[in-house]
């Protein structure tokens, strides 16, 4: 398997609208179990497919951010918000944007529906911590980063840092580190058209009916 990293901000990946998975291989098995190690590792609670470079919907939480609680593991695969309730602010960081962090309005209340490695469809309701880190990896895979939801005047106060990222990783590309910008996405289109997970039999993703739910 293809050795996987945080990736920080300034790759393009983290822009990225993520594709939904078809199909659940033995590689995307291995794949949820190396972005908690990753995540375990960097001592964060969430982690979205996109902050390890891969283009697909889904991702991985654990809000006890210790990896003996793996009875707390939950994987989320083509999540999809459903329903909304409340407004609470509270303060977010953020894996790819390492020791930085800022306010963030979130719904309170949130009706989730998604995937699981089984195949099988789920509903799950998530309200305090829960609810936000969901809220906050759901908006990776649309490429939105908890920055853009701070008020203007909390995300000025942070513009310094982060152009001192944005260098960082233009260096890091100077170097040979990291491929130009056109190059990674490039691969990243590369990966939705093979969907680049290993593996033998498919499981197919279990589809039921549902009404649609408005926000």
């Amino acid at each position: 398997m293809i050795p996987m990293e945080i990736v920080k901000y300034g790759h393009p990946v983290l822009r990225w609208k993520a594709k939904p998975i078809k199909e659940i291989t033995p590689g995307l098995h291995a794949t949820v179990r190396t972005m908690f190690d990753l995540m375990y590792e960097a001592r964060g609670i969430g982690l979205a497919a996109t902050q390890v470079g891969l283009p697909y919907r889904f991702f991985v939480v654990n809000t006890t951010a210790d990896p003996d609680e793996t009875d707390e593991e939950l994987v989320f695969i083509n999540p999809e918000i459903t329903r909304k309730r409340g407004s609470v602010e509270g303060e977010e960081g953020c894996l790819s944007l390492p020791e930085l962090y800022g306010d963030v309005a979130r719904a309170e209340e949130i009706v989730l529906e998604a995937y699981g490695l089984d195949g099988d469809g789920f509903e799950m309701e998530c309200s305090e911590i829960l609810a936000r880190v969901v809220q906050h990896e759901n908006d990776h895979l649309d490429g939105i980063l908890f920055i853009d939801r701070m008020k203007p005047d909390d995300l000025a106060e942070l513009q310094a840092n982060l152009a001192d990222y944005e260098l960082q990783f233009r260096q890091s590309q100077q170097a040979g580190t990291y491929a130009s910008d056109e190059e990674l996405k490039q691969q990243l289109n590369q990966l939705e058209a093979t969907f680049a997970f290993p593996g033998d039999e498919a499981l197919e993703l279990y589809e039921e009916d549902s009404d649609d739910v408005d926000d």
